[in-house]
């Protein structure tokens, strides 16, 4: 969507007679919504810069001028294009990414990434040559006109305030990539800029490229199709086998009757632990993308999308491919049956409102199923770990029939977790009081399952586990999680006698994947939605065994744990209410973190009555 254009005669003309930001104002509220004005007015001082660049004789007057273009299917909005011809007479368009900085810090261990001030104090955000970058192949990834009438795009940031060589961290070796593939102005550059643009135009297009672009249908390119395929080729975690198989085959069916005849669906997939939920997610992910249909996976925890994407990559750097995992949050504002699929994993983690302050939008379940065409929800009820999660089978089913929507359902039944076995997932939910089950004696003892005596013993197995970085040490959030140095391994937060370590670092998007993570602990957060080969886990004071009953106390989960954020309120108003949510949360995060291995679980409870109840229900 086109918010502000113009020629550049025209927006020269306005910045001269200062009406530029009543005009970008006016237009905002006409196309998109209310907003404060004084986020319109801000821009005047980066309009002045744009004006000193532009306000040449080489860049013919004729040409298209856009401000705040909004990418179909996504929030992001580009600052400013320029479109018109190169010297073939080619459409051209330049990507410009503004920024008002005068200030920025290099981020260490994270890809892409920049410390700056915003609002009050640093916080973290995207390098401006990465957004510039990720904007550009969004729009070449999903735009058909782009693909058809060979528009070409060059994308580039310019921080006119900051001064370069007061910021040298700004252009530090690790942005040297993104940089490259868009070129980075600061202050006093600007005719720099404008000789990056003019090498790519020459003649005006009177904004043709600019409404080709608008219009453009989505659709995925051959690149992206390709690129995909051939990053799934070969990689064993991504294999089907079974009914995961079916699964895919189902919902690929559904998919290409949506894509046809237009009208909704909605699949939803069940399965336990290491059922391969996620594997045949991700397979649909790059299957539909390559039958031409507008896919997106989606979760509410970062954890699975940072992860499977790296996967999928083959490393940690950003690409395109970062733009097909989106968050459950990100679809409140979004129009219907903008997407011709949405996969959802985790599908039982959603929540209603979205949000950090849980203010935005109304439904997750009701938004995701109005944005596409086709959804498919992945859920096990058994996985709900936060007071906020709603993600029920009954929900999705409830408003799938809001929008008309034809409901399928298929279980994912082969365990593939837990080295098959079907015993031991049956057992964990009777030892854990979440429901009695006909293995009360124990099960098959194909899976290495092992109650350690002390944290430091169970430290020293995962380490010497680890031979293939798939092994991990896991805990109950019954530990504060440091704000201070959270981003070094060796402040710990975790205390238990003689035996320490630090939660998993702040640093990282990937942690269960990274090799030093071995070093520390991951939480419920990190690993939900992820497997390992052997996992080690910490039980905490959240859960005891006393009078031959199970007892969970959600006074011990740690503050810094929003999981139970609103259970105090709560418990003042409807207490059994309460009660039940948090024995629920707590007993099922434990269900979660003992359900991460595909060889082996090792458990230490620091209640010691708990650890001897296990061992007592560990048949010989």
């Amino acid at each position: 969507m086109l918010v502000y254009e113009g020629t550049k005669s025209q927006f020269c003309t306005s910045v001269l007679n200062d009406t530029i930001s009543d005009e970008i104002y006016e237009a905002y509220q006409k196309k998109i919504g209310k907003t404060a004005k004084k986020e319109i007015t801000s821009w005047s001082d980066s309009m002045q810069y744009m004006y000193k660049v532009v306000q040449s004789e080489e860049i013919p007057n004729n040409c298209g001028i856009a401000i705040e273009f909004r990418i179909p299917a996504t929030s992001k909005r580009v600052d400013f294009i320029i479109s018109g011809k190169d010297e073939n007479k080619t459409s051209s368009v330049i990507i410009i990414e503004l920024k008002r900085w005068d200030e920025a810090h290099k981020v260490e261990g994270k890809d892409a990434i920049v410390l700056t001030p915003l609002g009050r104090g640093l916080h973290e955000t995207t390098h401006p040559s990465y957004q510039a970058w990720s904007y550009y192949n969004l729009i070449k990834d999903f735009n058909e006109n782009v693909q058809k009438e060979n528009i070409e795009i060059y994308p580039c940031a310019y921080l006119h305030n900051l001064d370069r060589d007061k910021n040298l961290e700004i252009e530090d070796s690790v942005y040297a990539y993104y940089i490259e593939q868009a070129p980075l102005y600061t202050k006093g550059e600007a005719l720099k800029l404008r000789r990056f643009i003019t090498k790519f135009i020459k003649y005006g297009d009177n904004r043709e490229a600019l409404y080709k672009i608008d219009s453009g249908r989505l659709k995925p390119s051959k690149s992206l199709q390709d690129s995909l395929a051939n990053l799934l080729s070969g990689k064993k975690d991504f294999v089907m086998i079974d009914d995961q198989k079916i699964a895919y085959e189902m919902a690929v069916s559904m998919a290409g009757h949506s894509f046809k005849d237009h009208k909704k669906r909605v699949l939803i997939v069940e399965g336990g632990p290491g059922t391969g939920k996620s594997v045949v997610a991700v397979n649909l992910l790059v299957g539909l993308t390559n039958k031409d249909m507008v896919v997106h996976y989606v979760s509410k925890n970062s954890a699975p999308r940072n992860v499977f994407s790296a996967k999928l990559k083959g490393s940690t750097t950003k690409s395109h491919i970062d733009n097909l995992f989106k968050s459950s949050g990100r679809f409140h504002d979004c129009d219907k049956n903008v997407f011709d699929v949405l996969v959802v994993d985790e599908a039982h983690r959603l929540n209603a409102k979205s949000g950090m302050f849980k203010n935005k939008g109304e439904n997750q379940i009701k938004e995701l199923i109005n944005a596409s065409k086709f959804s498919v929800f992945f859920i096990d009820e058994g996985q709900r770990i936060d007071i906020y999660d709603i993600g029920e089978k009954s929900e999705i089913e409830k408003y799938a029939k809001v929008f008309n929507a034809h409901i399928e359902y298929i279980q994912l039944e082969s365990q593939f977790r837990c080295n098959g076995s079907d015993g031991y997932l049956a057992w964990l939910d009777d030892i854990l009081g979440i429901k009695e089950t006909a293995n009360y004696d124990g099960f098959e003892r194909q899976y290495d399952f092992r109650v350690i005596d002390n944290p430091n013993e169970l430290k020293r197995l995962i380490f010497e586990k680890n031979t293939k970085n798939k092994a991990r040490l896991l805990a109950g959030y019954c530990w504060n999680w440091k704000k201070e140095n959270q981003n070094k391994s060796d402040v710990h937060d975790i205390v238990i006698g003689d035996f320490s370590m630090s939660w998993n670092l702040g640093n990282t998007l990937t942690w269960a994947i990274d090799k030093d993570s071995i070093n520390e602990v991951g939480c419920i957060h990190t690993s939900q939605g992820l497997e390992f080969d052997h996992v080690g886990v910490i039980i905490g004071q959240d859960i005891k065994y006393e009078n031959g009953k199970i007892i969970t106390n959600h006074t011990k989960r740690a503050k810094t744990d929003k999981s139970l954020w609103g259970i105090k309120k709560l418990i003042k108003e409807h207490p059994e209410k309460a009660k039940k949510i948090a024995d629920e949360i707590i007993k099922n995060t434990y269900r979660t973190l003992m359900t991460r291995g595909q060889k082996s679980c090792f458990v230490y409870c620091c209640d010691k009555g708990l650890q001897e109840y296990i061992k007592s229900r560990i048949k010989n």
